[in-house]
């Protein structure tokens, strides 16, 4: 008699894809997961577990029919990677349920998807593909200025920048194509306006909304997701016409039976197209923020879909505001990390350890961690989730090049300042400020911080929302070094070094100042801390 269990092949098992793994088996299915990463977070979880590269679509399609012929099948699943087109081509492969494959294809290839758009009608910017970094010229005099260019292939803003003038277009083609897996890059045209993440489940044509967010995107060039809120704060029309433009960018890629995900901004002419995914959104969103906010597992429903049977109620149970936050460090090396838990609001996500080396963030996979706060009005859970980021503590390793270059502005010069002094006796003050001249002398005496004349008055915050003040409590209090209203005696630089890294760069100061007093032979960092 054949076996009735469900069993569910899952592609990935890291932490976006730990709901689904979860919920399956809560009910009751059999959980096969495949991944590269052989100490995928996920691997414990599932009953079975396929050591396979996620690119390697014949392999995983070989798997799945592998496990339908031996075991028995009912679908293949994914969340938040980038293969959902490997997904469909095994479940083609395999007779299993699923979106077709030239529709997921069109979903995971952004040349394809624009085409198609633009041939349903669908509200889209104006593109060009390039297929060889030499045709970068061509692509940008058809697109026009300012512009977008983005790999074809690819998740999380890896490679995606925007261009401003054809100074800057060459080169962001050429770190487009080292993103790209397919070696094809796409120039867009840039809709200036918000953004929205949006998920939904279809069911044979039948189309549900499940969650719609305002995106908090920062740092041009590049487009990284700090944080999103849900539900949207704006006007029900808006709203409404943002998804009726996601449900027609679903249905002209071909999606009708599994999940999508929408990327819509809202321009001068109304709601225009960025991306739509045929899978469920990473991010946080479809596993934590719209559960926390509806009440509704929208992973249960794909889940479902995945397996041929209908998603189940969808409908909110709850109206909770839900605020997901990212923190983020300045270069370096992680020294140490205080104040975080894992236990932090309603999630808490720690995406780096001490020893490892961070980056200001250029996409989204290169952020520390996220804070998910839920409560019943927005301003609570935006307040909390942003409070607990900034209690957070990313301390840098002493002495470290990359910080370094950091500050002296040798890299990074598109990020702005922490800090910067606007009340102008506090200005004067600076500039007056002297350098540090000889180190050496601070080993008995011990360093003292020179304060401005007029600190509370500087009232602007640094990315995370931190005063100035509150960044210099922060420093005295992990150092125990003091401040004083008079000159202090550790110079310009440690100012520098506050205004333009934060509180990562006063403590990394301080830190290096430690380490390198009454030695020589510091090179770079000797001639930083003797002034530039």
């Amino acid at each position: 008699m054949k076996d009735k269990i469900r069993r569910i092949y899952i592609l990935g098992a890291g932490t976006m894809q730990l709901p689904a793994i979860r919920i399956a088996r809560g009910f009751g299915w059999e959980v096969i997961c495949a991944d590269g990463n052989p100490e995928a977070p996920g691997r414990g979880e599932a009953h079975y577990f396929e050591h396979i590269d996620l690119k390697d679509r014949e392999g995983i399609a070989e798997s799945v029919v592998d496990w339908r012929n031996r075991r028995g099948l009912d679908g293949v699943f994914t969340a938040g990677t980038d293969f959902s087109a490997a997904v469909a081509w095994a479940a083609e492969k395999a007779g299993l349920p699923g979106i077709p494959y030239q529709s997921a294809l069109k979903a995971s290839d952004k040349f394809l998807m624009r085409t198609a758009f633009a041939e349903a009608g669908v509200p889209s910017p104006r593109f060009a593909g390039i297929e060889n970094p030499d045709q970068w010229r061509e692509a940008f005099e058809k697109v026009g200025l300012p512009a977008v260019v983005k790999p074809v292939d690819n998740m999380g803003a890896r490679g995606i920048r925007r261009v401003d003038s054809l100074e800057d277009a060459r080169s962001a083609v050429e770190a487009a194509f080292v993103c790209s897996a397919s070696g094809r890059v796409i120039v867009e045209e840039y809709i200036e306006g918000p953004e929205f993440s949006l998920d939904a489940l279809i069911y044979r044509g039948e189309f549900s909304l499940c969650g719609i967010a305002d995106r908090h995107i920062r740092f041009a060039p590049y487009f990284i997701e700090v944080g999103h809120t849900m539900p949207s704060n704006f006007p029900e029309g808006d709203r409404q016409r943002i998804i009726d433009t996601f449900r027609n960018a679903a249905f002209a890629l071909g999606i009708d039976n599994g999940a999508a995900k929408g990327d819509i901004k809202l321009g001068r002419s109304g709601p225009v197209v960025g991306e739509v995914a045929a899978r469920l959104s990473g991010g946080y969103m479809s596993g934590w923020t719209y559960p926390l906010s509806s009440g509704v597992e929208v992973t249960a429903g794909a889940l479902r879909i995945a397996v041929g049977e209908p998603p189940g109620d969808l409908a909110p149970v709850q109206q909770k505001t839900c605020a997901e936050r990212a923190f983020y460090s300045i270069p370096g090396i992680i020294d140490s990390i205080d104040g975080f838990s894992d236990s932090m609001g309603s999630a808490a996500f720690l995406l780096t350890s001490p020893g490892s080396r961070v980056e200001f963030p250029r996409n989204n996979v290169e952020k520390c961690g996220n804070i998910i706060c839920a409560a019943e009005t927005r301003e609570d859970a935006c307040s909390r989730a942003e409070d607990l980021c900034r209690r957070i503590v990313l301390r840098l390793a002493a002495g470290g090049r990359e910080t370094l270059d950091f500050i002296r502005r040798r890299s990074h010069e598109w990020v702005p300042d922490a800090f910067i002094l606007e009340d102008p006796e506090n200005r004067n003050w600076l500039r007056g400020l002297e350098y540090l001249p000889d180190f050496s002398s601070l080993r008995s005496t011990g360093p003292v911080i020179p304060l401005p004349p007029h600190p509370e008055k500087e009232i602007a915050c640094d990315w995370l929302g931190r005063s100035l003040t509150d960044a210099l409590e922060l420093i005295q209090a992990k150092t125990g070094v003091h401040a004083a209203s008079e000159r202090g005696n550790v110079g310009r630089q440690f100012w520098l070094a506050l205004l333009r890294g934060g509180y990562q760069g006063g403590l990394w100061f301080l830190d290096t100042l430690k380490g390198s007093a009454g030695q020589t032979g510091h090179g770079e960092i000797e001639e930083f801390l003797a002034g530039w």
